[in-house]
C-alpha cells in the first residue's frame, strides 16, 4: 500500500489518501493479463531459442542460398557487429572531445589550460580506451582463425 511521508499534510492540495491510493495504483497496474502473455511469450522464446539452436546453428547441412548461409554465420556469432560500432563510436567521441575543448576558451586564463589539456589528452584517454576494448575483439578474431585452421588439418 501505497504511503506519503509523515510530513506531508493531507487536504493541503485538496487530494485524500484515497485520491493518492487511486493516483498510486493507476500509474502502477499492468493490463489485464499481461502475466499471462509474458508466461507464453518465455515459453514460445524457450522453445523457439532451442529449435533455433538445434534445427539450424547445430545442424551440419550448409545454408543453400546467400541469406541464409549469412544468417547462420549472423546467429552462430561468426559475424560481429560491435567492431565497426566501436569504431564509430570512437570517432564520433574523438571529435565531440576536439570540438568540446573549444568551449574552455571563453573561461580565460584556466580555460586556456584546460582547452589545451582536453584537446590533447582527451583523444589520447579515447584512443587507450578503444584499443583496450579493441583487443578483446581481436583476441576473439585470432583464436576463431586457429580453430578455423586447427580444424582444417585434421
Amino acid at each position: 500500500m501505497y504511503s506519503t511521508p509523515s510530513y506531508y499534510s493531507y487536504g493541503s492540495d485538496g487530494l485524500t489518501q484515497a485520491d493518492y491510493d487511486a493516483i498510486y495504483s493507476a500509474a502502477n497496474a499492468l493490463p489485464e493479463g499481461f502475466y499471462i502473455w509474458a508466461g507464453i511469450a518465455t515459453i514460445i522464446a524457450i522453445i523457439g531459442g532451442i529449435l533455433t539452436y538445434l534445427l539450424f546453428i547445430k545442424s551440419k547441412n550448409e545454408p543453400k542460398g546467400k541469406f541464409t548461409k549469412w544468417l547462420k554465420d549472423f546467429l552462430s556469432f561468426k559475424i560481429m557487429w560491435l567492431e565497426p560500432i566501436l569504431k564509430t563510436v570512437y570517432y564520433i567521441a574523438t571529435i565531440a572531445t576536439i570540438l568540446v575543448s573549444f568551449g574552455f576558451l571563453g573561461y580565460g586564463g584556466n580555460g586556456v589550460i584546460m582547452f589545451f589539456c582536453t584537446l590533447i589528452f582527451g583523444p589520447i584517454l579515447i584512443r587507450i580506451m578503444y584499443e583496450a576494448t579493441m583487443m578483446f575483439i581481436m583476441i576473439w578474431r585470432n583464436t576463431r582463425d586457429i580453430a578455423e585452421n586447427t580444424s582444417k588439418k585434421k
